[in-house]
């Protein structure tokens, strides 16, 4: 059975959807068995995996409304060696046809428990605010990997993001645990980010995943190819560290 793993921030701009695409590619050069499923009316996650968001017939969209199952919907990476679970803008539409929809919280969950045996893990990117796609995220994992970037205004995001956390934890799903918090962009050479880096670990302790993923251009390029980093420059830091990451995860849950 599938591990489930939530990569949220209600932060934009933090590089969730960079740290999913990468690290289900990162866990697939492991042989590790990973759908990344992309929750995010923005489609990124779906473009930067390689697959066009416009010519879907089925996303996850059809899914959550139980026009189609996650089967018919699913996609493979080719140039990431991974399946995807794809979205387009049809979802943003979801927010409001799932308000009258019994067990609204939990369809995702309930969509993904055919598939969960074909899988190692599985990746969602959560769409940036507390939403009914975000509230599905993460009621359907077991876990939460917050990638933030080590600068004031983080902390105070990351805040209501725990709070957050445990209130989904307390009422709608009590496996929900942070995983662990991944440090992103990082540049070594401002001493904000070492200080806050160093804040972290002193108040979350082993919750601080112990790669570091730095600022890489080549990251930033690989979307605009509908690849992952990974796969784009495979000897950039950047890659290098997504692949580091992943085979932290795996040693994570052995110990999980």
């Amino acid at each position: 059975m599938a591990k489930i793993f939530c990569v949220a921030n209600q932060k934009g701009g933090v590089g969730k959807t960079t740290t999913a695409v990468n690290l289900s590619a990162g866990l697939a050069q492991l042989k590790q068995r990973v759908l990344l499923v992309d929750l995010d009316p923005q489609g990124n996650a779906t473009m930067g995996a390689g697959i066009n968001k416009a010519e879907l017939t089925a996303s996850i969209y059809e899914v959550l409304l139980g026009m189609s199952d996650v089967r018919e919907a699913l996609k493979t990476s080719e140039t990431g060696k991974f399946d995807v679970l794809p979205a387009n803008r049809e979802l943003a539409g979801a927010e409001v046809e799932m308000v009258e929809l019994e067990n609204r919280e939990k369809r995702l969950k309930d969509a993904l428990a055919a598939v969960s045996d074909d899988y190692d893990f599985i990746l969602i990117d959560c769409p940036p605010a507390l939403s009914m796609l975000t509230l599905n995220g993460l009621c359907a994992a077991h876990g939460v990997i917050i990638p933030m970037q080590c600068e004031y205004y983080a902390l105070e995001g990351l805040s209501d993001l725990v709070n957050t956390i445990k209130k989904v934890h307390a009422k709608l799903n009590t496996e929900l645990k942070i995983i662990g918090l991944l440090r992103v962009m990082f540049d070594p050479r401002m001493t904000l980010s070492q200080q806050v880096s160093a804040q972290l670990e002193q108040h979350f302790g082993e919750k601080v995943f112990k790669t570091i993923i730095p600022r890489n251009v080549r990251l930033a390029e690989a979307p605009s190819y509908g690849m992952p980093g990974v796969s784009f420059d495979p000897s950039s830091k950047g890659a290098q560290a997504y692949i580091a990451f992943g085979a932290e995860m795996v040693a994570r849950i052995k110990t999980w």
